[in-house]
């Protein structure tokens, strides 16, 4: 019939309008803004008098990085940075799409975080396993040992910090050096980042006295967690990876 075909292409630009919208800045950032205001406020709660006050190890490092240029307004500087790069980032998207937010599309990406952190949790298990023989070798982290508010906490900044900082700083820049200073390919460049940094962001998490047992299994597992969701990074965009990381970590140390 002859509206067979417009149902057809209908839903088909559904599918293309969602997967490209949920990649851009207005959706991305304002999806990730959940996953700051949970890990600032989880902070501050759990934050005691007189004693250092405990952050995801890829917030720390940024925020020294900032304390060691600005000094004790380090830290206020980089919040206030955080904030009004997102703040410009999606002002400048919503400006130049022209486009109403739709919550629909903030439904979908939830459902699709939750339904990856679910897949990765399968799919790296299996194969960690596959190639150790057993998940049973991997060592218990320091972090498992502190209270579920404080293993929730860290669940929310690794999904906002970590991505930050490994995926979209350090992939994306790997990424781009591949392609403007080496001449690598796009595809190339992109593979070569997502390795890279997934083998990096697998040694990062046995520094500090909050890091694992270093152990040749537990660092296949981190790295293949990392070349996840480098990949998802690099198809997804920020906001997706950010929440599926934060779910994943929150399923590993709180289930």
């Amino acid at each position: 019939m002859p509206t067979a075909t417009p149902t057809r292409s209908s839903s088909a630009a559904g599918r293309t309008s969602y997967f490209s919208a949920s990649r851009a800045h207005r959706y991305s950032v304002l999806f990730a803004l959940p996953l700051l205001l949970g890990y600032e406020a989880l902070a501050a709660m759990l934050a005691a008098p007189g004693k250092a006050e405990l952050r995801n190890g890829a917030d720390a490092m940024l925020r020294a990085a900032f304390t060691a240029v600005a000094g004790p307004y380090g830290t206020l500087i980089f919040m206030a940075a955080i904030i009004l790069l997102g703040v410009g980032l999606v002002a400048r998207d919503l400006k130049l799409s022209k486009d109403r937010l739709q919550g629909r599309v903030f439904l979908g990406m939830l459902a699709e975080s939750v339904a990856l952190a679910g897949l990765f949790g399968i799919v790296v298990g299996i194969t960690t396993a596959k190639l150790i023989g057993s998940l049973q070798a991997l060592s218990i982290s320091p972090i498992q040992s502190t209270p579920w508010a404080t293993r929730l906490m860290l669940s929310l900044g690794a999904g906002l910090y970590e991505e930050l900082f490994f995926r979209v700083l350090l992939v994306g820049g790997l990424a781009a050096g591949a392609r403007i200073i080496l001449g690598f390919s796009k595809r190339l460049s992109a593979v070569l980042a997502a390795v890279a940094g997934a083998l990096i962001f697998s040694a990062f998490h046995y520094i500090g006295p909050y890091g694992d047992e270093l152990q040749l299994q537990s660092f296949i597992f981190r790295a293949l967690s990392g070349l996840a969701f480098s990949g998802l990074y690099l198809t997804r965009g920020f906001g997706i990876t950010a929440w599926t990381h934060a779910l994943y970590d929150a399923f590993l140390l709180l289930a």
